[in-house]
């Protein structure tokens, strides 16, 4: 089963990985292949001043519209979203490979659409 793996600590908030599957599939306004989910800011009381006492964190979630761009994929090409990811901060491949570059110290997230 292939999958995405995204490094999201290092996720910039870009949109790239948004507008590159929109095109792609040609979506209605709207509607989204991939989407990215932003929270934050949120300052953390008990923290000294810097970068630890802020938290933003942007997360790309796979949509039900997603298909892996099974046509790119067909094609030994990547899927648009991680193509055009500006940070390098996401991941195509099989799921087992996947989770093997987990490594606990950053935060991940796996997503695996249905097929």
């Amino acid at each position: 089963m292939k999958g995405i793996l995204i490094n999201y600590d290092y996720c910039t908030g870009c949109h790239s990985c948004e507008v590159a599957c929109k095109k792609h599939l040609d979506l209605p306004k709207g509607e989204f292949g991939i989407k990215l989910s932003e929270t934050g800011p949120y300052a953390y009381e008990g923290k000294p001043k810097g970068p630890d006492k802020w938290e933003w964190t942007w997360l790309p979630v796979v949509t039900k519209a997603c298909d892996l761009c099974a046509d790119r994929v067909e094609k030994g090409k990547m899927p648009m979203c991680v193509q055009h990811c500006q940070a390098w901060c996401m991941h195509y491949g099989e799921v087992e490979d996947l989770v093997k570059q987990i490594d606990g110290t950053t935060r991940f997230a796996l997503f695996a659409p249905k097929q």
